[in-house]
């Protein structure tokens, strides 16, 4: 077999790679249930990776933490009190279950800055951008950041675009 011929094999078999994987991702889109969650970006970018938001997504774990709870110890170090869960699409939110056995998704909680307790996954979940576009990490005071995500049976959830609230104004952002 020609080297040529060889080389086209591998090329066909790689495009067949990434065709199947974009296929995938285009089923479980159709397929699973998609929820609108808000998110604090950090790292937008990464010299090895390219450019991404890393956003921590919240959920509400009002499943997890018994009500009025409070976190243990000091609320700067919440990674002290973490709680593996499975997510679910609920009513609109992207809740969060106790797990009886270790999912690989854990929640924690921690005092937002305006003194609320909030929780949020403690992996990040990654939003790649096009190299020339405008970081939507960068709001103005009032704005707050959120994704829209698929949520799969298993895993973490697999952001599909990014969106803008101010006030009672909800707006998708278009990045391109």
């Amino acid at each position: 077999m020609s080297p040529s011929r060889k080389g086209v094999i591998l090329a066909a078999l790689q495009l067949a790679l990434v065709a199947s994987l974009a296929g995938k991702y285009a089923i479980d889109r159709a397929r699973f249930p998609r929820v609108w969650a808000q998110t604090v970006a950090y790292d937008p970018d990464l010299p090895i990776r390219g450019r991404y938001l890393s956003v921590r997504v919240r959920v509400n774990a009002d499943q997890v933490y018994a009500v009025g709870e409070l976190p243990k110890g000091n609320f700067i170090n919440f990674w002290s009190d973490q709680r593996d869960v499975y997510l679910r699409a609920e009513g609109g939110q992207l809740v969060a279950y106790p797990a009886p056995q270790p999912t690989g998704l854990r929640v924690t909680r921690w005092k937002a800055r305006n003194g609320e307790v909030v929780a949020g996954l403690t992996e990040q979940v990654d939003f790649f951008l096009p190299e020339h576009a405008v970081d939507p990490s960068i709001r103005k005071a009032g704005e707050e950041l959120w994704v829209e995500v698929t949520v799969p049976a298993k895993g973490p959830p697999r952001p599909i675009r990014l969106a803008v609230k101010h006030g009672d104004m909800f707006t998708p952002l278009e990045i391109k």
